[in-house]
C-alpha cells in the first residue's frame, strides 16, 4: 500500500471515529440524537453552534439515518442507489474532516 493510500485510509477512518465520538458524546449530554434539525432550532445563536458540531458528526449522522431511517413498513427496503450514494457522501466527509483533524493535530504537534 502506498504512502498516500495509507494517508487516506487513516483519514477516513479518524474521520469517522470522530464522527462517531462527538455524536455519541452530544447524546449523552443530551438524551437526544444529534440530527440536521439542530439547525433549524429557533436561536439563531443555537444553530450557528450547531454547525461545526454537524461539520465533523455528519458522516455518522448520515450513515445512521441511512441505516436505521424511518421505515413505513416491516417489509420496507430502501433502494440500493441510495444507499450507496449516501455511504459515498458519508465517507467523502468523513476523508474531509478526517484530514482536517489530522492536519489540527500535526499543528498542534501531536503527531509527527
Amino acid at each position: 500500500m502506498s504512502p498516500d493510500a495509507f494517508n487516506n485510509l487513516f483519514s477516513l477512518l479518524i474521520g469517522f471515529a470522530v464522527a462517531g465520538a462527538a455524536t455519541c458524546a452530544y447524546q449523552a449530554l443530551t438524551q437526544r440524537s444529534a440530527g440536521f434539525a439542530m439547525l433549524q432550532q429557533g436561536v439563531a445563536t443555537q444553530s450557528f453552534a450547531a454547525v461545526p458540531f454537524l461539520m465533523f458528526a455528519a458522516p455518522f449522522i448520515i450513515m445512521r439515518n441511512t441505516l436505521l431511517g424511518p421505515r413505513t413498513t416491516i417489509t420496507a427496503r430502501r433502494r440500493a442507489e441510495f444507499v450507496m450514494l449516501a455511504t459515498v457522501i458519508a465517507g467523502t466527509w468523513s476523508l474531509m474532516s478526517g484530514t482536517v483533524v489530522l492536519m489540527a493535530l500535526h499543528a498542534v504537534g501531536l503527531i509527527a
